[in-house]
């Protein structure tokens, strides 16, 4: 630990940030503030490029030109969307060029992003706002650095794209009436953090923004802004001045240029060097390397207190199933080594919310009272590889005076974090913290209210058996394309490389043609409860229902679409009876043609998609058979149709496949098509006998969770 705590080899204890190793340079800023949630930093961003004459720089992972930066209004004169607000601003002066840098992003990604940001940030508006989409990076990697930077004079630097979905204030009402999309759709309440310098550190971020443009384009930009201007927001009162600022990042190696992994280092150096505490609020924790580092500190007689802040739940099913299982993993191994109780991982808690959670999309950490960063990098495994990252760090260090009131100055900062969680003054935080530590301080203020509360993340066995440990959401290195092709294709099975491009390039096609009615056609419209049972209504009108209903069954379940809907569906329009009979029919026969698509692809391919532990998975439900299949069909672990897939292509013989699938899916068949019949028949005719019926089965419904829950709380138990 000592090379680290102390890399510069002297006596005594040497400043932890140096460039070359954690960092890229250190540059003075006169002025730091750090900007917590985007209400702040939004305003900050609109005042400083009001007052801009000479160059805007925009590095973002998304971009969203509706968004609106001030949507209770900015009345500054200029238009309130983001697109129209850049583009009447460079308008208006002649010397003042714009750049707005954006991550060529994912198919993946499509539906959620704004369509053709070239169009609308490039194409339409004017020829000095500068708009380019950056693909310059390996697969699996993005550009993840969030960086605004205004005449060289004035930068933001942290977790916050201008993006929909972002705005919130410290308070995250739950009912707040600005929070809602450019379609007014509201969104749930979002905590972020953004750090703002001047100076020769906001220079410097001049710097790197036109190195990643000339990387990004190959075309240069505006040379360095020579005549200083103020551009500090006059509303924002700094947190530290006259500080030294680090810049550290991390780029993924791409073609012949080197990768940049400062930021890793930058966290190990303070993980090793931590004396007292560490405090990480981060959107996700999955990194390999961060849990070992930790856990190895944690495993010493006398351990720093280690608190990190994350939200409850990640984003959606997927993000849920991916770095929701390899933050359970990381949070158990943290905790085996936490021999002496100093480790805690909690979540916000806001007791006005129904429904969600705050999402904690922050990138924050402090070591003790001597180190903060503030930047773009996740605690996983990509951030610290495989995307392009960004952070700013200032450390407390340098004569006894200057070294105090950085250190207060960093104590105030997280405090003020902590206050926010915690839903008391910051005072309160600093006197706790100071008093009792990090750890028992925060013990020692935790209410019943708005709240932090301990978060214990788990996963079932049967996902937690298919994620494997490497995965390619979370790459600890970037993705080299023949090495993934080496791994997932066997070598007797690879196609020329001609006749892969053609087919790529059709599968392509016919993506970009299925999003693009999604987009903009009625397509979306009709794939709603409503519309389906329209259609449903249609087909009981023709002679070969029966085998229209069953098709649709079959493509649903090729095209991933949820078989619960069409179960529910059949129950309101065919009746509980036939309902059943097509419910079960379809999914049977969807089933087994997905069972054996896997059995084609094959055991291997799947394996090696899936990791070498979906082996030991399919080998135990095979011992098992027809139970195990009950269990998958009954408790939600995977897709329908990926558990066929699967299931083909592992050692379950069709027998046991097909009877634990009727067996685990017959009963739930038989209550959802009955259930939605009735309540479908209670809200068309209405009456005592229908409502009892609906109130039988709804109590019916409650007792069957109960009991599942009860049965896999035992399983579970046992097998811990």
């Amino acid at each position: 630990m000592s090379s680290i705590a102390n890399p510069t080899g002297t006596g005594g204890p040497g400043p932890l940030l140096q460039p070359g190793r954690n960092c890229w340079r250190i540059e003075p800023a006169g002025r730091l503030a750090m900007l917590v949630d985007a209400a702040d930093y939004f305003r900050s961003v609109r005042e400083a490029i009001v007052q801009a004459r000479h160059s805007v720089f925009i590095l973002s992972w998304d971009i969203d030109s509706r968004m609106r930066l001030t949507p209770e209004g900015a009345s500054d004169g200029y238009p309130e969307q983001l697109g129209d607000f850049l583009h009447a601003v460079v308008a208006e002066r002649p010397a003042l060029h714009a750049y707005v840098l954006s991550w060529d992003f994912a198919m993946l990604y499509a539906l959620e992003r704004e369509w053709l940001p070239v169009y609308k940030l490039g194409w339409r508006t004017h020829r000095r706002l500068h708009f380019a989409l950056d693909a310059r990076h390996p697969i699996g990697g993005s550009h993840h650095q969030k960086v605004v930077v205004v005449d060289d004079a004035i930068a933001f630097v942290g977790g916050l794209d201008l993006t929909r979905s972002r705005w919130d204030t410290p308070e995250h009402a739950c009912n707040a009436p600005f929070r809602c999309d450019p379609d007014g759709t509201p969104f749930g309440p979002f905590h972020d953090v953004q750090a703002m310098v001047d100076g020769e550190a906001a220079r410097a971020l001049g710097l790197l923004c036109r190195m990643r443009w000339l990387r990004a384009t190959g075309g240069p930009a505006v040379p360095v802004c020579e005549d200083f201007h103020e551009r500090w927001p006059a509303f924002v009162k700094p947190d530290l001045t006259d500080v030294q600022v680090a810049i550290s990042r991390t780029e993924p190696a791409y073609e012949h240029e080197p990768g940049v992994h400062e930021v890793r280092q930058l966290h190990l150096d303070a993980i090793a060097g931590a004396h007292r505490h560490l405090f990480f609020e981060n959107q996700y924790f999955t990194s390999g390397l961060i849990a070992d580092a930790l856990s190895e500190r944690l495993a010493e007689d006398d351990p720093p207190d280690v608190v990190v802040v994350s939200p409850e739940t990640l984003s959606g099913w997927l993000e849920e199933s991916t770095m929701g299982v390899l933050r359970a993993r990381m949070q158990g191994r943290i905790t085996a080594a936490d021999r002496q109780h100093r480790y805690r991982l909690y979540y916000p808690h806001l007791p006005e919310l129904q429904h969600g959670c705050l999402n904690v999309h922050s990138k924050v950490f402090t070591m003790d009272d001597r180190l903060l960063s503030i930047g773009s990098a996740n605690l996983s495994s990509r951030s610290m590889a495989a995307d392009t990252e960004c952070n700013l760090s200032v450390e407390a260090c340098g004569d006894p005076a200057r070294q105090s009131r950085i250190s207060q100055g960093i104590s105030r900062m997280r405090s003020r974090l902590l206050s926010e969680h915690l839903g008391t003054a910051n005072g309160a935080v600093e006197q706790a913290v100071g008093t009792l530590g990090l750890l028992d301080g925060i013990e020692s203020l935790r209410s019943d209210g708005r709240s932090l509360r301990p978060l214990e993340p788990t996963t079932t066995p049967e996902l937690d058996a298919l994620i494997p440990e490497n995965a390619l959401f979370d790459p600890e290195r970037p993705i080299d394309p023949d090495k993934l092709l080496a791994q997932f294709v066997p070598k007797d099975a690879r196609e020329p490389v001609p006749r892969r491009l053609i087919v790529l390039g059709l599968l392509a096609c016919a993506l970009i043609l299925l999003a693009l009615a999604w987009r903009f056609t009625p397509l979306r419209d009709w794939f709603n409860l409503a519309s389906l049972i329209s259609f449903a209504r249609k087909l009981d009108e023709l002679p070969f229902t029966p085998l229209a209903v069953i098709a649709c069954y079959v493509i649903g379940g090729f095209v991933m679409f949820p078989v619960t809907l069409l179960i529910a569906v059949s129950g309101i329009v065919f009746g509980p009876w036939w309902g059943a009979v097509y419910g079960l029919t379809g999914a049977l026969l969807s089933a087994t043609l997905s069972y054996a698509l896997g059995g084609w692809l094959g055991r291997d391919a799947v394996r090696r998609l899936l990791g070498v532990r979906v082996n030991g998975l399919s080998r135990r439900i095979a011992r098992r058979g027809i139970v195990a299949m009950m269990v998958v069909r009954i408790v939600p672990v995977a897709p329908f149709t990926v558990i066929n897939v699967v299931a083909g292509a592992s050692h379950i013989r069709f027998r046991d496949f097909f009877l634990g699938t009727v067996l685990g899916m017959l009963p739930g068949i038989i209550v959802t098509v009955t259930f939605v019949h009735n309540l479908a028949e209670a809200v068309r005719r209405p009456s005592t006998g229908t409502v009892a019926i609906l109130a039988g089965l709804a109590v019916l419904l409650v007792m069957f969770a109960l009991l599942l829950q009860r049965l896999l709380s035992r399983r579970h138990g046992a097998g811990a």
